[in-house]
């Protein structure tokens, strides 16, 4: 681990953001401000939008109005490598060319840092391996992409987004296909990732007690707007709940973390009035 301090990261800001589809308004007018060298989490119920908004503030999506701003510049006037050196996104869905192996698929994450020749340097070949070993994918360097399950390409995914070495990183639900242990595992490794280089995470995330366990910050979402923003220990509460997801819960300190955890109530406990928590 390195001992020097982490140098700031860019904050990433929404300001009057507007997003739609087919002419239909996802988002609108939203004002959001993630962070600096924080780890900010997007919660909510399907269909909300979070998956929209990151994609409009990676400018995977055009915006029909407002603007993001990455370190106070607008990213629709970055230059595309340029903000690929400080911008790193993981889509919900991502496709690997055909053919492509593990790690040379990992290691055009390193595109915005080579020079217009595209040449590999020791450190690009350093910086892979490293990405394949944090991920725990360095084994499978050499089999296609295609013949791994879900879960492997999941984290090979992610090992690129680490090669890029930006200062900001966006992923789009990055635990699908991934079991539990695998799950806690990537969160830690953004947990350090974060505490050692000061990188700004944000993810959007289905797993609420991991969101509260693992984010400084937490944005709930409804309907295309937020609803809740802040510590996860002043966000999540039951009413939050109540009113994002309609599912009545109790809230109660995880043992482990003493960060919020959810219990759902579900409708048989309410009809047999067991629901003690």
């Amino acid at each position: 681990m390195s001992t020097t301090a982490p140098s700031p990261a860019p904050a990433l800001r929404a300001e009057g953001v507007r997003i739609g589809y087919d002419g239909r308004t996802v988002i609108d007018g939203l004002d959001l401000e993630l962070p600096a060298g924080k780890i900010t989490a997007i919660v909510g119920p399907n269909a909300c939008g979070k998956s929209t908004l990151l994609k409009g503030m990676a400018r995977l999506h055009p915006l029909d109005a407002g603007r993001v701003l990455l370190g106070g510049r607008d990213v629709a006037e970055l230059p595309r490598r340029e903000l690929a050196r400080l911008l790193g996104v993981l889509p919900q869905s991502s496709i690997a060319p055909d053919g492509v192996r593990v790690a040379e698929l990992v290691a055009r994450g390193r595109y915005p840092h080579q020079g217009w020749f595209g040449r590999r340097s020791s450190t690009d070949d350093a910086v892979v391996a490293r990405a394949l070993e944090a991920t725990g994918v360095a084994d499978l360097a050499d089999r296609p992409v295609a013949e791994l399950s879900g879960g492997q390409r999941q984290r090979v995914w992610i090992a690129m987004v680490l090669a890029q070495e930006t200062d900001v990183v966006l992923l789009d639900e990055p635990t699908t296909f991934l079991d539990v242990a695998h799950q806690v595992d990537l969160l830690d490794l953004l947990a350090d990732l974060n505490a050692e280089r000061g990188t700004t995470v944000v993810m959007v995330l289905h797993e609420l007690n991991l969101a509260a366990r693992y984010a400084d910050h937490l944005v709930v979402m409804r309907a295309g707007q937020v609803v809740a923003e802040g510590e996860p220990s002043a966000v999540l509460t039951e009413d939050s709940v109540r009113a994002a997801f309609g599912l009545e819960s109790r809230v109660v300190p995880d043992p482990v973390s003493g960060t919020p955890l959810v219990v759902p109530v579900g409708r048989a406990r309410q009809r047999s009035g067991r629901a003690t928590i």
